[in-house]
């Protein structure tokens, strides 16, 4: 379901245009900072675009490339860094405003301090949107309404972080070999 109706009776392009994705290793277009960014949304201002960028912890980089928003962008984005990459495909994302938002592994490629602040400011431009985040890292996901936990493909366990700290063994055995026992509890 979306928005109360059933995705099977719902026109494919109509459904595809309702989500935001980020896949693990984001594709960037060639042309600008700008191009890029309004793929999703081709009426987007500048004020949208540097908001978004805000949100995605890319306007400090943006801001520094030499034409800011107008700056070059290789195909593929071969000419700014993976971590770049990843907030430009976020922002992109942010910028669409989609009813859905499906980050897939998308902050793997983030500092654990920059992963958080990302997140803290994407929840309020979030807040009315079903977010689905896939992660392996415990402190993307630890705080989310709910966590699916797959072992080869197989759900193993769901519910929040603390339910399945002490429900799940996969689950735990993966937050540990992450933090220590202190920081899982």
């Amino acid at each position: 379901m979306v928005d109360e109706i059933d995705v099977r009776l719902l026109d494919p392009r109509d459904l595809r245009s309702s989500i935001g994705l980020v896949p693990q290793r984001p594709y960037l277009f060639g042309g600008t900072v700008a191009t890029n960014l309004r793929y999703g949304k081709t009426d987007a201002t500048d004020d949208e675009l540097w908001a978004a960028l805000e949100i995605a912890q890319a306007r400090d980089f943006v801001q520094a490339m030499p034409e800011g928003l107008n700056s070059v962008i290789a195909q593929g984005g071969t000419n700014v860094s993976g971590g770049q990459r990843q907030r430009l495909a976020i922002a992109r994302a942010v910028v669409k405003a989609p009813a859905i938002y499906l980050f897939d592994d998308s902050f793997s490629a983030l500092d654990y301090d920059t992963d958080a602040r990302l997140r803290a400011a994407l929840s309020a431009v979030t807040a009315r949107s079903t977010v689905i985040i896939v992660a392996q890292r415990i402190s993307t996901i630890r705080y989310a309404d709910a966590i699916v936990v797959l072992d080869q493909g197989t759900v193993v366990g769901t519910g929040t972080h603390s339910t399945l700290m002490s429900s799940c063994e996969t689950y735990r055995e993966i937050v540990l070999s992450q933090l220590s026992e202190e920081e899982a509890a």
